[in-house]
């Protein structure tokens, strides 16, 4: 038999074509081949949703060649990704063909696999199946929602809040979730509360060993969190603690056993890679795809892990039982469970024919392919094979200690676990979004009920309650996965569009909203806050399921949308252009000024407009008569520096502009204090680069270019003498003091790396 085989991607393309051998001609379509045309009109309501494709202009080049391989072939082999976008792309090429009439007397097969190694391949052309249009379906109503959507809001948002803007329908969701945190943020109001903590010593001994314990109770009343708000009388009651004598009234000794985290799918290893490795959820898709698509071991190119958009955790009973011999011998008995551990999927829609994201074959350990992978596809594959292989060993127990220490009428408890038997532990911990003090382990030391106490210390200390936290990528995509937005292989697309259109910023590692964001998602919510409701976009996804699984017509579903979303188009036509009241009055005609979104940020503008035109930046009139002079000269040409304005805010510019045209930022930088030695004039002043990296630069500069990307630190290097070193962190190797003269390879541990 000779047969076109014809996959997304031309990675892809080549592995599979060396294992399938002569007879096959394995070539890619690059992703989709048809599209919407890029104009109103691609999805037509009025039509019964009729919809129009067109050929991606720069993959005519791709079906030519497909269609040519064709001609010498009797088979067409369509071998697209195993999701609704791989079903879709297949059911593309073949109408695509079939238009041209190049499937005739040919033919057709689909075929599917969850990983690209030689058995999965081949086994998949020895047992074809055929295209699921359900899943096609699913994929066209998914795409002409968006399309409805995005070419409906974002005319409406170019008239009424900003030109240039867009929404999308998953996309406004994830903003509001942000915006709202924000709002949360400024809204929280702290209650003040006090705890007193103790270091405590057992009397009877004298070795020096401390432990940590909290007033829990008094005269038996368990203290709650706000029992103690304010610091007199938590200082009176810390002294009576530290004058009390104490003695242990009880120890409780209890083992915990903690089990292991389910392997990776889509989200999880989104989640894992952000809080670990510090990648984007863009990032962590792309080092997984060319990590699934082959890699060149020994030669020959190997798929490394299996297809990593998946909401299954499903393991086949061959990758459990290479895992389960693996741990027997490399870790013993006492590490492997009776029997494999099985996890049961939580989506209600999750694809269990598909199984969990996981190493094609465990044998193939992170040490031994270091030398052939590159940083960052080295660091996700070792992830990956961790928290698989942890998956299937052994619980971790812990003994856990909890003691009453009381005097009269006053108790305190103390706490305290250690590990007992790693299991998995030994492997992986799973990380945590928001790590708190109860993640470390406390050691006790031995207590027997009737210990005397010795109280050496007894603080008050203050806290405030916070407000949740703003959202990192981690954090961002649980809550969509929670609320059911979306799906898994769209979160890494959705927070890459919120980026690229200015609506968030980045601020370290967390959302933050800009203006445009803001008031954006203000006109949405206003209009639409049913549509870009969480309840409604999950409701909409459940519906998309439904269609995927045959219970559904997608056409009903677009009849459905469409027709409140269009009544709510047309009454947000009629609204007024959003806008924040203000109790300044215009001083053209004495009517309210309102604070408005304009192309560089926020203004105020008198609600009189048309007739009355007057606006001004927010803060002062439109044009000021007198320049904000600064305590600052020009290090080009000598001029005072004056304040200025610009679409990113205050900064500092050369009061001799146009002649000169220098600028700064407003804030000062940060001096070092310590010389440049390579002109031996200026400092080393802390400033941020463009995409907000902190690096050092000389004082002098532009006459000095003198820069270090590490924070240099005042003491000399005790190998070679060099002035000073420099402070370097990284997850891998922690924080460590490097010389920084050339050829000079001092350096020494001041801080451990990040745990993975």
């Amino acid at each position: 038999m000779s047969a076109v085989v014809v996959v997304e991607s031309p990675a892809k393309a080549k592995t599979i074509e060396k294992y399938l051998g002569k007879g096959y001609k394995v070539l890619a379509s690059y992703g989709h081949v048809r599209a919407f045309p890029k104009k109103d009109g691609s999805v037509d309501p009025e039509q019964d949703f009729a919809i129009k494709y067109e050929v991606i202009p720069d993959k005519k080049k791709r079906l030519d060649a497909i269609d040519k391989a064709l001609k010498s072939a009797d088979t067409l082999i369509l071998a697209s990704d195993l999701d609704r976008e791989g079903e879709a792309i297949a059911w593309h090429v073949a109408e695509v063909l079939r238009e041209r009439g190049s499937l005739k007397d040919k033919q057709i097969q689909r075929i599917t696999f969850n990983e690209i190694t030689k058995k999965a391949i081949q086994d998949a052309v020895a047992h074809p199946g055929e295209m699921d249009m359900q899943l096609v379906d699913a994929q066209q109503a998914r795409s002409a929602l968006d399309y409805l959507v995005g070419f409906t809001l974002s005319p409406l948002l170019w008239r009424k809040v900003r030109s240039g803007l867009s929404a999308g329908r998953v996309q406004s969701v994830a903003l509001r979730l942000i915006c709202e945190r924000e709002q949360h943020i400024r809204e929280f109001k702290p209650k003040e509360f006090w705890t007193i903590d103790t270091t405590c010593q057992v009397a009877a001994t004298n070795d020096g060993v401390d432990f940590a314990a909290q007033l829990f109770a008094v005269d038996g009343e368990k203290l709650g969190k706000f029992a103690i708000t304010d610091g007199v009388s938590a200082k009176t009651m810390a002294r009576k603690v530290e004058k009390a004598t104490f003695h242990v009234d009880a120890v409780n000794k209890k083992q915990a056993h903690q089990q292991p985290a389910p392997p990776f799918i889509t989200t999880t290893l989104q989640m894992d890679a952000s809080r670990k490795l510090g990648f984007t959820a863009r990032k962590t898709m792309q080092v997984a795809q060319k990590l699934y698509e082959g890699i060149e071991v020994d030669g020959e190119p190997v798929g490394l892990i299996t297809y990593m958009r998946t909401d299954s955790l499903t393991l086949s009973e061959d990758a459990l039982a290479e895992m389960r011999s693996h741990i027997e011998q490399v870790y013993g008995d006492a590490y492997l469970p009776a029997a494999p551990r099985r996890f049961k999927t939580k989506s209600k829609n999750a694809q269990e024919a598909h199984e969990a994201i996981r190493p094609t074959a465990i044998a193939r350990t992170p040490d031994g392919l270091r030398s052939v992978l590159d940083p960052d596809e080295w660091k996700l594959y070792q992830l990956i094979w961790k928290r698989t292989l942890a998956s299937q060993m052994a619980a971790a127990v812990l003994d856990q200690v909890s003691a009453d220490l009381v005097s009269d009428g006053l108790t305190l408890r103390a706490t305290g676990s250690t590990l007992a038997f790693a299991g998995f532990r030994k492997l992986y911990i799973k990380g945590t979004d928001e790590p708190t003090a109860q993640d470390s382990e406390r050691l006790l030391p031995p207590l027997t009920e009737g210990d005397a106490i010795t109280i050496k210390q007894a603080d008050a200390k203050q806290h405030f309650t916070e407000p949740k936290p703003r959202f990192s990528e981690a954090t961002l995509v649980k809550a969509l996965e929670a609320d059911g937005i979306g799906r898994p292989s769209t979160y890494a697309n959705i927070l890459n569009v919120l980026r690229v259109r200015k609506y968030v910023e980045m601020e370290k590692k967390r959302f933050v909203p800009t203006d445009v964001g803001e008031w954006v998602t203000k006109f949405l919510v206003a209009s639409f806050s049913d549509i870009i409701a969480p309840k409604f976009t999950a409701a909409i996804e459940d519906r998309l399921d439904a269609v995927a699984r045959g219970e559904e017509g997608w056409k009903p579903l677009l009849r459905e949308f469409w027709s409140p979303f269009k009544i709510a188009v047309d009454q947000a036509l009629e609204a007024e252009r959003p806008a924040e009241e203000t109790d300044e009055i215009c001083p053209e005609c004495g009517k309210p000024m309102a604070i408005k979104l304009g192309r560089y940020g926020k203004f105020m503008a008198c609600t009189g407009y048309p007739k009355c035109k007057h606006a001004s930046p927010i803060g002062g009139s439109k044009e000021p008569e007198e320049p904000e002079i600064s305590d600052q000269v020009c290090d080009q040409c000598g001029a005072a520096m004056v304040v200025k304005h610009g679409r990113f805010g205050k900064f500092l510019g050369c009061s001799a502009y146009p002649t000169c045209k220098n600028i700064q930022p407003l804030e000062k930088p940060v001096d070092t204090g310590i010389r440049c030695p390579e002109c031996g004039k200026g400092t080393f002043l802390e400033k941020k680069s463009r995409r907000g990296k902190l690096f050092y630069s000389c004082s002098t500069y532009p006459k000095c270019k003198n820069a270090l990307w590490n924070k240099p630190v005042d003491r000399p290097c005790p190998a070679c003498g060099a002035p000073f070193v420099t402070e370097k962190t990284t997850k891998r190797n922690g924080t460590e003091l490097v010389c920084a003269r050339e050829g000079c390879g001092w350096k020494e541990q001041v801080g451990e790396p990040e745990a993975t």
